[in-house]
Formats: C-alpha cells, sequence, structure tokens
C-alpha cells in the first residue's frame, strides 16, 4: 500500500518496508468500523425518514373514510365500524301489587260448566231404516221443557262394546231356544273390531265370555248352551233384577259408550232389588243403552186368551213382563221387540244393529248447570227448515211415520262426585 505524499513529505524520510506493511495491516483493521459507522448514520437518516412516513400514514389514516372500502386508488383500506348497540328499552312498568285485607283469606273459584252428550237414532217404523243425511238445524232438545242449544252435532259410526245378558233358566225349554236364537243372531251382525261379552242368569249370573274381539269365543258360548237346551236346568228362579244391576256395575268401569242387550222373558221372581230400585238404577246409568228382546212369545200367542183362573194370571204376568223390558229400553234410549217367530230375529236385530251403529250425536250445555243430582227429563223432536213438524216421504213422495230414538233423560251430577 502507498501512503499518501503528504504524510511522506512531512516526514523527510522513507520509512523501512515492514513499518510500512504495519501501517497497512492497521489501516485495513480499521476500515470496517468506519464503514460500519457510516451505516448505522445512513440508518439513522432512513429511520428519520421512516417516521416522517410513519407519521404521514398516521395522518392518513386519521382522515380515512368510516365505511365502505378504500377512499382512492391508493389510499388507505377502511375497517367497517361495529354497528351501534340499540338503546336498551325502558323498563315496563311496575305493576300495583293488590293485597287482600287482613281479615280476608285467599281463595279460587272453580266453575265446572257440564256438557250433556245425546244420541239419538232416527228410525223408519215400517223398514226399520236409518234416516240419514239430518243436519242440526232439524233437531230440538228439550230439557224438562226448555229448549237447549246444540253446540255439537255429528254421525257416528263406530266400533261397539256390547254386552248380551241371557236368561238361561228352568222356566220351560221353549224359552231357551228363544234366547239362543236371539243370542245367534245377534252375534251374526258383530264386526271384528267390536267387544262383546255374554253372560247368563238365573238364580244367579254366570260369565259364559268376557270382553273379547273374537267372535268365536261368543259362539262357542252358544254352541255349549245349545247342547244342553233340551236338559232340565238348575233353577227356575229368575232374578232379573239382580243380575241387571249387575251387568250395569260392570258396564260403569269401561269407559265410553256401552250397550246392554237384555234376552230374557222379563219375568223376575226372587231379586233382593224391587222394580222402583232397578229403575232408578237404570235411570242413574251413564253412557249405556239397553236393547232388550223378550222370549216365549210364540207361548204367549198360542196361550193368550185360553180363559180359566190361570190363563187370565199368566197373560197378566207376561204383559207386566214385557212391559217392564220395553221401559229399561225406553229409559236408555234403547229399542224393545217381541218377536213371536224365529224367522223375525234377523230384521229385529238387523234394526237393532243399525240403531247402535247409525247415530245422531248432539253435545249441548244445559240452561241448568246445577249439579244437584236431579233426574232431568230430555225430549228430542225433528223439525224442517220452517220449523214444522219434519215429514219424511219414500221414492213414491209416500209419507213415512219414524221413531225418534233417545233416552228419556238423565241424571245431573252432585258436586261432591
Amino acid at each position: 500500500m502507498r501512503m499518501p505524499g503528504r504524510f511522506l513529505g512531512a516526514c523527510g524520510r522513507s520509512w523501512p518496508a515492514w513499518f510500512v506493511q504495519l501501517v497497512a495491516v492497521m489501516a485495513l483493521a480499521a476500515a470496517p468500523a468506519a464503514s460500519a459507522r457510516g451505516q448505522s448514520s445512513s440508518d439513522s437518516q432512513s429511520g428519520n425518514q421512516q417516521g416522517q412516513t410513519n407519521g404521514q400514514t398516521g395522518q392518513q389514516d386519521q382522515n380515512a373514510p368510516e365505511a365502505g372500502g378504500p377512499g382512492g386508488d391508493s389510499g388507505a383500506i377502511a375497517i367497517p365500524k361495529k354497528a351501534e348497540k340499540p338503546e336498551t328499552p325502558p323498563p315496563a312498568p311496575v305493576q300495583p301489587k293488590v293485597t287482600n285485607p287482613p281479615e280476608l283469606q285467599n281463595f279460587s273459584l272453580k266453575i265446572d260448566v257440564p256438557e250433556v252428550t245425546v244420541d239419538v237414532g232416527v228410525i223408519v217404523e215400517k223398514t226399520g231404516q236409518f234416516v240419514p243425511g239430518l243436519k242440526p238445524e232439524n233437531f230440538r232438545v228439550y230439557e224438562d221443557g226448555v229448549q237447549q242449544k246444540i253446540e255439537g252435532f255429528k254421525r257416528t259410526e263406530a266400533p261397539i262394546t256390547v254386552l248380551m245378558l241371557c236368561e238361561y233358566a228352568a222356566r220351560g225349554w221353549v224359552f231357551r231356544v228363544d234366547m239362543l236364537n236371539a243370542a245367534w243372531a245377534f252375534t251374526q251382525q258383530l264386526r271384528p273390531k267390536d267387544f262383546a261379552a255374554m253372560m247368563t242368569f238365573d238364580l244367579n249370573t254366570h260369565i259364559v265370555s268376557d270382553f273379547t274381539q273374537d267372535k268365536q269365543q261368543i259362539r262357542q258360548g252358544i254352541d255349549v248352551l245349545a247342547n244342553e237346551v233340551y236338559m232340565p236346568a238348575a233353577f227356575s228362579e229368575t232374578n232379573l233384577f239382580d243380575a241387571l244391576n249387575e251387568s250395569l256395575d260392570r258396564l260403569s268401569r269401561v269407559e265410553g259408550q256401552k250397550y246392554l242387550v237384555l234376552i230374557a222373558s222379563g219375568i223376575d221372581t226372587m231379586s233382593k232389588l224391587n222394580l222402583d230400585q232397578i229403575l232408578k238404577r237404570v235411570k242413574a246409568s251413564r253412557d249405556i243403552t239397553i236393547f232388550t228382546i223378550s222370549t216365549g212369545g210364540f207361548l204367549q200367542a198360542v196361550t193368550e186368551g185360553t180363559g180359566g183362573l190361570m190363563g187370565g194370571m199368566r197373560d197378566l204376568t207376561f204383559l207386566q213382563a214385557n212391559n217392564q223390558m220395553k221401559t229399561f229400553s225406553d229409559l236408555t234410549g234403547g229399542m224393545h221387540f217381541e218377536p213371536r217367530f224365529t224367522g223375525e230375529l234377523p230384521d229385529d236385530v238387523k234394526a237393532m244393529n243399525d240403531s247402535i251403529r247409525a247415530k245422531y250425536e248432539l253435545v249441548y250445555r244445559p240452561t241448568n248447570s246445577k249439579q244437584d243430582g236431579t233426574y232431568r227429563k230430555l225430549r228430542v223432536s225433528l223439525v224442517d227448515d220452517e220449523g214444522q213438524p219434519l215429514r219424511i216421504q219414500d221414492e213414491k213422495h209416500k209419507p213415512l211415520k219414524y221413531d225418534v230414538i233417545a233416552r228419556d233423560g238423565y241424571r245431573a251430577r252432585q258436586e261432591v262426585e
């Protein structure tokens, strides 16, 4: 390395070679430090310039748009502004608190408005056919003579729950044969979804078949009785009233509408209950309709009016028995039949089946809402659009007589029930 001329001239002499090499080495060692100082100075200037730039950027950020993206081609990207929270609604006004006077205790009031459901069948007298197509406006319901407002109306045809109560005693094989024929004819009308049971009675009651949907069980029970129909029966007594009361108790434990088909002579001999007591029990029954078929009709026909003291007593006994059977059905809205020949049974049972399955269901709230346990008389009539008694005609425009079948009344509930 060659030293500058000013340095050499000032010294006025030449230096040894080793000294010159030493000075060169020291100069080389000092060069990185100077370079570092220069770079530091450059970084400082660059930092000052960057600070100024950042300051300008910060100033630009303050002027950036609130939302909506860049303000220009080279401007800053604005961050969307957070939605402002809605103002908190004012609190609801405090409800005034009502307190009872010190001498008045808290109490609750429960109002139970009763509803009455009446099943009504409209049957042509001559053919026993059900009359369809009636409207709510065609019905008038009277409770104790006061017309009621019908609030519910529909035609029902649903599976049934029925109990057959049959007399099987040593009164004579004619009565037993009539009972078996009537029971068999009614069983033929049962449908797959129907529930049916069968009981017999003499001095006591006997369960032939409990409630079942299998008609074969009912038929087997009838076949067993038929095999012994000409054999002497155990008892000649027929406790009709007690058997009917027991049947009503069994049906009362079944929910919904039930039917009781009573097939008997109608004669009672040794029951603990008398006629007034069983009629009171029938009136108090709920959701139970009784259909009755009197047996021994052919015997009554051939012996009626034969004269003599015994003949007169027999006729009077049968007359009273038939009236009792009819009363049971009338009180509950059922039907009564007195067939004298076996050939009448299919038509009688068909009319019974139509009355059971095809009905009009009326619902009303009685104007007398007292729950005092009193008996309320019911009457149902049919009227046309003008409020006049309804007239029914056949295809040839001939007037037809019809029967309106509904229960005679009902007993109001007691408040303690």
